[in-house]
């Protein structure tokens, strides 16, 4: 009974995002009344300490959206500028196959603007990029969509796992007591799940290209052919291993904050180079059917066209802004360097304990990475020689972007707080996750593994983001491993992996995404045409789980 009341809160925003099908803005205030309402009355949770884990929620989300601010703000001035149309245009260049541009444009280009931005803004270039250069609408979606998984777990600069898992994990009542059992510190386990978020993206991620290209010549090919997708394999092989080893290795090395930033740029480097030899691409190019051909429901309301008024900007000064953002990176989270230390200080950091209920509230803004892409800004608006009023047309762009995405973070945050922070209350009950992991590991027992990655897969799909996603099942996950004797790194990690994969199928990405290219209505469509690249890794990554676990000790 208790584990039903548990799940009521996930249950009510299933049925209000999926069978209602009401906005997330709407859905996610009545889903967090529902969770006060448990943990208060049901849960008999203090009052006090909802209140506090509802702040705690608001205060994560002014650093989310924070960083969303920053990463749009970023996107939009490149778009003022005329950067966006020089890297378009750069990127055009590469081969006259629509297979290979697909890979270079989706996966590569479109894994670096995860790595700096996140939070669906790949779609947001790369889906008008590939409209530009003459892919159907639903097509340039659908890359968009595949592509939305490897990248994601350390997209905008790794907040998924700092923000998320971390947010996810610091309230958990069994959390410290087990990690003084493995003599880990919470910073130290937090480093380990990356690592085997890494591992395990590296391994599932590297056929991602390949699946993408089958999926575009099945669904918009002229003969429906998965093998017209197969026959570039070598090359997608190449641009699969050229990212997920870099990233993997980075992942291990260096932390979340730069695996995809770091994976993209050497992708990049290494594809671009192979399509303009011709080296392991195919000998004939393949395109689409005649534009005179194309079913309606593939086109959008938008062509694509690159504005008149974009600049002919060299390469160099149009990427110098992203440069900039892996530069800062590297320079303020390096532990060698003093920079570090010197945004995380106790002067530079804000602290506080909630209402006296050990719930507490630490931010360190100099830290976050909105404050190094608005420092990018504003060298991007000196360096591309910009006017005060592009600039202006910037922010309020992306403050009107924002304000949007406010109404549905500012409910779906706290809602995960007060669930991860219920433990403490008169009812004598655990918290709601734990209660809901002693019932589902009392079903799936051992094999849990091959599930703990269709969780994360489903938080993505309701709350629109795989962050939300962590943050809300990563205690769950940490339970359901500890009931089961598993190691909480892999279980947990396997929550990030498939919460990742599940952006593939959000629907808060599918209509953003759409959005961008002017097509509406064609969600049912676009999950479908996902269903085969994210079948795929919900099950590799649950293999991949139990092998590590009860076959590798790890």
């Amino acid at each position: 009974m208790h584990a039903l009341l548990a799940l009521t809160p996930i249950l009510a925003i299933f049925v209000f995002l999926v069978v209602l099908r009401w906005p997330a803005r709407r859905a996610m205030p009545v889903a967090w009344f529902l969770t006060v309402a448990i943990a208060v009355f049901l849960w008999r949770v203090p009052f006090e300490r909802v209140a506090a884990a509802t702040i705690n929620g608001w205060i994560i989300c002014a650093m989310l959206l924070y960083i969303i601010f920053g990463a749009i703000l970023l996107l939009n001035t490149l778009k003022e500028s005329g950067a966006v149309s020089a890297i378009r245009q750069g990127l055009l260049d590469v081969s006259p196959d629509r297979r290979i541009q697909a890979i270079v444009v989706a996966w590569c280009f479109g894994a670096f603007i995860e790595g700096a931005a996140g939070f669906g803004t790949p779609a947001a270039i790369a889906g008008p990029l590939l409209l530009t250069i003459g892919f159907p609408a639903m097509a340039a979606v659908m890359v968009c969509l595949i592509i939305q998984s490897t990248p994601v777990s350390f997209g905008a600069t790794g907040t998924p796992i700092l923000i998320g898992v971390k947010n996810g994990l610091s309230g958990g009542d069994q959390v410290a007591p087990h990690l003084a059992t493995l003599q880990l510190s919470f910073d130290e386990h937090l480093l380990a799940i990356a690592g085997k978020v890494g591992l395990i993206h590296g391994i599932i991620g590297t056929l991602i290209p390949l699946f993408m290209v089958c999926a575009l010549t099945r669904f918009y090919g002229e003969r429906k052919s998965w093998k017209e997708g197969l026959e570039v394999w070598p090359f997608a092989l190449l641009a699969g291993l050229s990212f997920t080893i870099p990233y993997a290795l980075t992942a291990n090395l260096l932390g979340p904050e730069f695996p995809s930033l770091i994976g993209s740029m050497i992708g990049l480097a290494i594809c671009i180079t192979a399509a303009r030899h011709g080296i392991l691409t195919p000998g004939k190019k393949w395109d689409f059917p005649a534009r005179d051909d194309w079913p309606a429901d593939w086109m959008g309301a938008f062509r694509g066209v690159p504005s008149e008024n974009d600049k002919n900007m060299p390469l160099l000064r149009a990427w110098s802004p992203y440069l900039l953002v892996a530069v800062f990176l590297v320079l303020t989270r390096l532990n060698d360097l003093p920079l570090k230390a010197w945004l995380t200080g106790k002067s530079a950091t804000l602290k506080w304990d909630i209402f006296a209920t050990g719930i507490a509230a630490k931010v360190q803004p100099l830290y976050l990475p909105g404050t190094i892409f608005i420092a990018v800004v504003a060298c991007a608006f000196l360096i591309q020689g910009m006017k005060p009023a592009q600039l202006k047309r910037a922010i309020g762009s992306s403050t009107r972007t924002i304000l949007g995405t406010a109404a549905a973070l500012g409910f779906a945050v706290p809602l995960a707080q007060i669930f991860i922070n219920s433990g403490i209350n008169a009812a004598d009950l655990q918290s709601m996750p734990i209660e809901l992991a002693d019932a589902v590991s009392g079903i799936a027992g051992r094999a849990w593994p091959l599930f703990a990655p269709t969780i994360g897969a489903l938080g993505a799909f309701f709350a629109g983001s795989n962050t939300i996603s962590n943050m809300t099942f990563a205690y769950f996950q940490f339970g359901v491993a500890l009931n089961i004797g598993a190691s909480t790194v892999t279980i947990v990690a396997l929550q990030a992996v498939g919460g990742a994969a599940g952006n593939m199928i959000c629907v808060h990405n599918i209509v953003a995404a759409s959005a961008t290219v002017g097509l509406q209505g064609r969600e049912g469509p676009l999950m479908r045409s996902v269903a085969v690249p994210l079948f795929y890794y919900l099950v590799f990554a649950g293999i991949l789980g139990l092998l590590m676990i009860y076959a590798f000790r790890g």
